[in-house]
């Protein structure tokens, strides 16, 4: 074991520190009671002390219930807690997936051809192998008169990441391709994109790692019979021209009928996957160049994390943030507001980014944990959700802190809508901090809600690739004080295997080993 092994991998747990302890005494004294209107009155500079620019992203934490010393506090107990050995680790590509043994290693999806890191070099190499081989696919698909759909067949990583990206950037779209996503193994989704299309102008991309995803290999086998139905004889010929793998598994493939794969590694995590091949989606609708830019957009926000010290690092203060709110305020949610509608799937994107890393309820050695992890994560774009659930966030009994996405630039030429957006999104953020009285008391509002706001000059390939590689290593933060390992996720093979079992069971009535809540309900299916 190396020295730099052994800091990352011994490093205490974060309520094993003395910051910690000092944090929660901080809370009762002053923490618990803070008030932001009073905290701007104190303090002129608040805004410009606590925000700050990252690349591509303008951040402002000053509506956040933190001052100097809760951050003072914080980036001790980082420190203590070996985040930077931490974060150092995960770049050297040491297996800090410790249960899966594996590294982390997503930042090199997006680490340019000629930089410097040494013994990763060779998958370095690989890394833009591939990455050309895809692009000139994607810019051949693009170029062909003859494909006017892509679908993509994937689910989780492998879908949530790409749709939303599509979608981000559809201000790019360059191809004239209409692109589709199917995830659902509820055959109604499938169904009704198969009746939008044509069979010989339609692209199917299969999007499995390992080639055996249930859900996904479902739809694709559902896909492939409607192929062949509505081809006839020529079907082994056009599956192999219709139908492309994204996929390590090239003898799965190759057995399905696919003979055009792109692969990617074990250590790329599916949420982390929209930089890999998984990424060919994002790649037809806005080009290879836009893809690069893509690319390049994130690896800005890598090298920020990387080398920034942290007092001025915006996913370390966060990442510090949200274990601020979630073991001492005692949040447990955080509101997603993207104030623009290109970002419509953003939120759903971040529920498996922090939820499926950081939902974890023992640390690294097994231990069950005494303190809460990932906040839950929802959220639709403004200003829809001003006329849904800001009411709960405004009078509700509960404090839930809301982190506010806006886009400086608009991308259409329709007089006033911008203007009005972002003035509904600066409103809705001062009004949850000011709050308003009311003696009566209905329309009393108790103020003092904290928010975040990130800002962005516009909503560019560059701008979202720094915008997601932002989140990542937040959540990489927050995971790494808890002491868990944000990479696995074995809670998603749980219900899976359970369903395999009931499977069958719908179909010859066996309800035997049951519980009596499933066994009846077993039963009362099989009545319809």
């Amino acid at each position: 074991m190396t020295a730099q092994t052994a800091e990352w991998a011994h490093r205490p747990r974060c309520d094993q520190t003395a910051a910690w302890a000092m944090l929660g005494q901080h809370f009762r004294q002053d923490g618990a009671a803070f008030d932001l209107r009073q905290a701007f009155t104190d303090d002129a500079r608040r805004f410009e002390r606590l925000s700050q620019p990252a690349p591509h992203v303008f951040a402002d934490l000053s509506k956040n219930r933190i001052d100097a010393a809760t951050e003072a506090l914080l980036l001790q107990l980082a420190r203590e807690c070996r985040v930077e050995a931490h974060r150092d680790a995960m770049f050297a590509g040491e297996p800090i997936n410790a249960t899966e043994g594996r590294a982390v290693l997503h930042t090199l999806l997006r680490a340019p051809r000629g930089a410097q890191d040494g013994a990763l070099a060779a998958e370095r190499a690989e890394v833009h192998a591939t990455l050309d081989a895809m692009l000139a696919f994607a810019e051949t698909l693009r170029a062909d008169p003859h494909i006017t759909d892509v679908v993509n067949i994937g689910i989780g990583g492998s879908d949530l990441g790409p749709q939303m990206a599509v979608l981000a950037l559809d201000a790019f779209a360059g191809s004239g391709k209409r692109l589709h996503f199917v995830s659902n193994v509820d055959g109604h989704e499938l169904a009704a994109k198969l009746k939008q299309l044509q069979p010989r102008s339609t692209v199917f991309l299969i999007a499995s790692k390992t080639f055996t995803t249930i859900e996904t290999m479902t739809n694709a086998l559902s896909a492939k019979r409607w192929f062949e139905a509505q081809t006839g004889a020529e079907a082994p010929v056009d599956i192999a021209r219709h139908f492309i793998g994204l996929t390590t598994n090239v003898a799965a493939a190759r057995a399905f009928g696919i003979s055009t794969t792109f692969g990617f590694w074990d250590w790329v995590g599916g949420r982390y996957s929209v930089w890999s091949a998984i990424g060919l989606p994002l790649a037809v609708t806005i080009g290879a160049e836009g893809f690069r830019a893509f690319l390049a957009g994130a690896h800005a926000m890598d090298e920020h994390f990387r080398t920034a010290p942290l007092e001025s690092n915006l996913p370390v203060r966060l990442g510090l943030l949200d274990v601020w709110y979630r073991n001492f305020h005692g949040f447990s949610s955080r509101c997603i507001a993207p104030y623009h509608s290109a970002l419509r799937r953003y939120p759903a994107y971040l529920q498996q980014l922090e939820m499926e890393s950081n939902g974890k309820r023992v640390d690294l050695s097994g231990q069950a944990l005494g303190y809460g992890t990932s906040p839950v994560l929802w959220g639709e774009p403004g200003t829809n959700g001003q006329h849904a659930y800001f009411q709960m966030l405004h009078q509700g009994t509960d404090v839930v802190p809301v982190e506010f996405v806006a886009v400086k630039k608009a991308r259409h030429d329709l007089a006033g809508h911008h203007p009005m957006l972002l003035a509904n999104a600066l409103a809705q953020a001062q009004a949850l901090m000011q709050g308003k009285v009311d003696q009566g008391g209905q329309k009393d509002f108790p103020g003092n809600r904290p928010s975040t706001f990130l800002l962005l000059d516009d909503l560019t390939p560059a701008s979202l690739g720094a915008l997601i590689a932002l989140q990542e290593h937040r959540v990489f933060v927050s995971g790494s004080l808890w002491g868990i390992n944000s990479f696995d996720q074995w809670g998603v093979e749980l219900g899976k295997v359970l369903a395999k079992d009931i499977e069958p069971r719908l179909a010859s009535g066996d309800t035997n080993g049951l519980d009596a809540s499933t066994a009846g309900l077993l039963g009362r299916i099989r009545t319809i």
